[in-house]
């Protein structure tokens, strides 16, 4: 029995993808390269030394998925396939929804076409504090992951055969020790390490951040960040709380429980790695909010999980990425 991951090839995917097969599960990967590239499952065998089956296929096709399951014994998925950009969802909703939903559709349908009941969403934490608060949606992209998550509740309601492990993270940075799998600046993404990292290579000519004039200390917004080998690691104990429960619906805050700043990231990044480059601040950008922490304690309860690595881990770890 294996599982399911679906963008396997992506950021966080493929990190778990290495802390899975480092645990000794068998994995199934299938990605459609949109935001990744066919070289991440290369070098996620050379890291682990283990092989894994990958199909090339997109969410959107049912047919495709259909057939993954049909030649193989799924025992779990883990769901990280989808369009992650805040402000391009603000731009471009219907996109969003289309995508981000219509994909989730048919995982959720195929699974239950072939009796696998357990499914593991890499969900947001959209800027709340606990997992039982009333849960808010800022910008487009929250909303479908909201959506999805409510789609799991009411599925579990409808029938206790199901167990959803929802997991929910806010600011994922860094990349694996080894330097060979981490984000991709050269692709879609507008995460702020990925811009900094951009403006340290050279690549742009200054680094220029949305808003300093937010109610904060320094102006600037404040995120609870957590590396992304750590985030990989709790979607393994997702995979193990999953396979020990029965049924059932949990929502888990995977994050450091405090914040950093925008200034604070820029400046630890530089001090770390002994670069410089120039920072600008612009007009704030559609979809954020001044400050957005998570409380982790539920993780640490009942997955025993918790962020072990921190900020200046991940901007050490971000640059000797894409440095290389």
């Amino acid at each position: 029995m294996a599982v399911l991951i679906s963008g396997g090839a992506g950021y966080v995917g493929s990190h778990t993808c290495v802390e899975l097969l480092n645990a000794g599960e068998d994995i199934i990967v299938f990605d459609n390269f949109f935001n990744s590239s066919s070289r991440t499952i290369d070098n996620i065998q050379q890291i682990t030394g283990r092989k894994l089956k990958f199909y090339e296929a997109d969410m959107l096709e049912i047919g495709s998925i259909d057939r993954i399951f049909d030649e193989n014994e799924i025992e779990q998925v883990i769901h990280f396939a989808g369009y992650k950009s805040i402000p391009e969802s603000v731009k471009h909703p219907l996109k969003y929804y289309s995508n981000n939903l219509r994909g989730a559709f048919n995982i959720l349908e195929t699974m239950r076409k072939y009796g696998c009941t357990k499914f593991i969403f890499s969900s947001t934490a959209v800027c709340e504090n606990s997992e039982n608060s009333g849960l808010l949606a800022t910008n487009p992209y929250g909303s479908t992951k909201l959506i999805i998550e409510n789609l799991c509740r009411e599925m579990y309601n409808a029938n206790k055969v199901w167990t959803f492990v929802l997991l929910r993270y806010l600011n994922t940075m860094g990349a694996h020790k080894s330097g060979l799998i981490g984000e991709d600046i050269s692709g879609r993404s507008d995460s702020l390490m990925s811009a900094i990292s951009a403006a340290a290579l050279g690549k742009s000519a200054e680094l220029q951040i949305a808003g300093n004039d937010y109610p904060t200390p320094d102006g600037t917004c404040v995120r609870d960040c957590v590396h992304v080998e750590d985030l990989a690691k709790g979607h393994v104990a997702a995979v193990r709380k999953a396979r020990e429960t029965e049924s059932g619906c949990s929502a888990y805050n995977l994050g450091s429980g405090h914040g950093h700043s925008v200034k604070e990231i820029i400046d630890t990044f530089k001090r770390v790695n002994g670069v410089d480059f120039n920072v600008t601040f612009g007009s704030r950008r559609d979809g954020d909010v001044a400050e957005c922490l998570c409380d982790p304690s539920l993780a640490e309860k009942e997955l025993g999980w918790k962020a072990e690595q921190g900020l200046e881990d991940m901007c050490r770890d971000a640059w000797n990425f894409v440095k290389n």
